[in-house]
C-alpha cells in the first residue's frame, strides 16, 4: 500500500445509561480518498450475546482483538472490567498484538469501555464514548440529544450517527446498531 495512503472511515458510538447499553457504527471504509465499502459491519454481540463490542481500525487486527477480549471474559466469567483491563495489557505487552491497530467500544449490562492498545482502558463519566473519524462529531450530538431529550439509548446512538454522517467524510449512513 502507498505510504500516502491511510484507511479511516469508521465512527463508533456507544451509550451505557440504567442499565441499558447501545452501540453503532457506521459502514464505510475509505482508502485514501476513495471508498471501498459503504456496508461494513463494525459492531458484534459476543460473549452469548452478554457483551456489545464496535470497532474503528484495520479490520482483521479487530477480528483478533474481538476473538482475545471473548476469551478474557471467558476467563473471567463475563467480568467486562476485568476482561477489558487484562486485553489491555496483553495488547500493549505482546509482541505480535502491539502492531494491531484498532480501538474497540465493548459495553454489557453495567457499563461501556474504551479499549486501545496503548494501555488505555476508559469508562466515560456521562456513558457516552465514540472512536473513529466522526467519532467527536457523534459524541457532540449524542451529549446534546441525552441532556435536552427524552431519546432512547438505541435511538440516541442511531441519530448521533446520522449527524456525525453529515459532517465527515468518513461517516456514511448506512448503520448498524446493537442494543442490551
Amino acid at each position: 500500500m502507498p505510504e500516502n495512503f491511510t484507511m479511516h472511515g469508521t465512527t463508533i458510538l456507544g451509550f451505557h445509561r440504567k442499565g441499558k447499553t447501545a452501540i453503532c457504527g457506521d459502514g464505510q471504509v475509505t482508502l485514501g480518498d476513495s471508498v471501498i465499502k459503504a456496508t461494513a459491519v463494525k459492531i458484534r454481540k459476543i460473549y452469548d450475546g452478554k457483551v456489545i463490542i464496535g470497532f474503528a481500525g484495520a479490520t482483521a487486527d479487530a477480528f483478533t482483538l474481538f476473538e482475545k477480549f471473548e476469551e478474557k471474559l471467558k476467563v473471567n466469567k463475563g467480568n467486562l472490567r476485568k476482561s477489558a483491563v487484562d486485553l489491555a495489557k496483553e495488547w500493549r505487552q505482546d509482541k505480535y498484538l502491539r502492531r494491531l491497530e484498532a480501538m474497540l467500544i465493548a459495553g454489557d449490562k453495567s457499563g461501556i469501555l474504551m479499549i486501545s492498545g496503548v494501555g488505555d482502558v476508559m469508562e466515560p463519566d456521562d456513558g457516552l464514548i465514540a472512536v473513529g473519524s466522526g467519532g467527536n462529531y457523534a459524541l457532540a450530538a449524542a451529549r446534546a440529544l441525552a441532556l435536552n431529550t427524552g431519546m432512547s439509548e438505541e435511538k440516541i446512538v442511531l441519530e448521533a450517527l446520522r449527524i456525525a454522517g453529515e459532517i465527515c467524510i468518513y461517516t456514511n449512513d448506512q448503520l448498524v446498531v446493537e442494543v442490551l
